[in-house]
């Protein structure tokens, strides 16, 4: 028998401020028509005076402990995935806890940018995998609205804010590609692409900094390294493309999701896209991605996942999960 971490429960969480995207046509040299067909970005979401990342993660963490029917109690370990806590420390996972009510186990943040969800699934695996934990929360939460330089077009109409969470339950399988649950993972970065995507600020410099992006070369590798790391997934899980029911990406521009559907020789018929109505949540996009796929009968029982992502380290990585 193998031991893997299947998914019980799904949620989400989005601010009640929507910016279209003529909004940024009185600031800046943009229009609507410029945003969508670059990036496919229609509208996002902006955090409230009354929203943080430990708040909506928290948010978030509810709704999919509700749809799993379970409470904080029956949870073992929290994985938040985020580049943007509310504090330098301690953990915004920390914060969520207490938010919830949980007065046990453990609690811990990832931060590997677009690609911490990734990275969160695969930590919050090993950790089911090992006995460690029982039930995992894993979140991914972000409020980039607060990094960004609002005189740069290139990046400020990007990017939202929200989250999304799981909750992953150790379960008895056969050992099989057809186990319900994760059934591959596959990680990588390579710091000498630092300067593709960063933030140029930080405790140590003194100063908190703005996102900065080479858009054209974060394309260009991102295509390439997402097919790949799916493939890599794939193989590990014993099954293919054609196995494949949906593509859960990284929802950070509808041409590297077209692109790299494409590499894998997967149509767009099979890919959950919601960049349109959210912009690049970062770590949050992939849950929330989830989460709506699963609210509008996309995602359903015994459905096979690819999620892959991409972001800034570059770190990048896919996760293959039965549902």
């Amino acid at each position: 028998m193998t031991l893997r971490a299947v998914v019980r429960g799904v949620g989400h969480y989005l601010p009640s401020r929507v910016v279209e995207n003529a909004e940024f046509e009185a600031t800046l040299d943009t229009s609507d028509e410029w945003i969508r067909s670059r990036s496919g970005i229609e509208r996002r979401h902006f955090a409230t005076e009354d929203d943080t990342t430990s708040s909506m993660a928290t948010a978030a963490a509810q709704a999919a402990l509700d749809e799993a029917g379970l409470s904080a109690d029956d949870v073992d370990a929290i994985v938040l995935a985020t580049s943007t806590a509310d504090l330098t420390f301690p953990s915004a996972a920390t914060m969520v806890q207490a938010k919830l009510g949980m007065t046990h186990g453990f609690a811990f943040d990832v931060q590997a940018v677009c690609a911490g969800f990734v990275y969160a699934l695969a930590n919050a695996n090993a950790l089911i995998a090992s006995g460690q934990a029982k039930r995992v929360i894993v979140i991914g939460a972000e409020t980039f609205s607060k990094i960004m330089d609002w005189t740069d077009r290139s990046t400020c109409v990007l990017f939202g804010d929200g989250a999304g969470a799981l909750v992953l339950e150790a379960q008895e399988s056969a050992g099989t590609a057809e186990d319900r649950g994760i059934l591959a993972t596959d990680l990588n970065s390579d710091g000498r692409h630092r300067d593709l995507l960063y933030v140029d600020g930080g405790v140590s410099t003194g100063t908190s900094g703005y996102l900065r992006m080479q858009g054209n070369q974060v394309f260009r590798h991102a295509v390439e390294k997402l097919a790949a790391t799916a493939e890599t997934a794939m193989e590990r899980a014993g099954v293919t493309a054609d196995d494949v029911d949906w593509v859960v990406p990284h929802q950070a521009n509808i041409r590297i999701i077209q692109g790299t559907a494409k590499k894998m020789g997967i149509g767009m018929d099979k890919v959950v896209v919601t960049v349109q109505d959210h912009g690049n949540t970062s770590a949050a996009s992939i849950p929330l991605a989830m989460s709506v796929g699963r609210k509008t009968g996309q995602i359903k029982d015994g459905d096979l996942l690819v999620t892959e992502a991409i972001g800034g380290g570059l770190a990048w990585g896919s996760v293959v999960l039965r549902w």
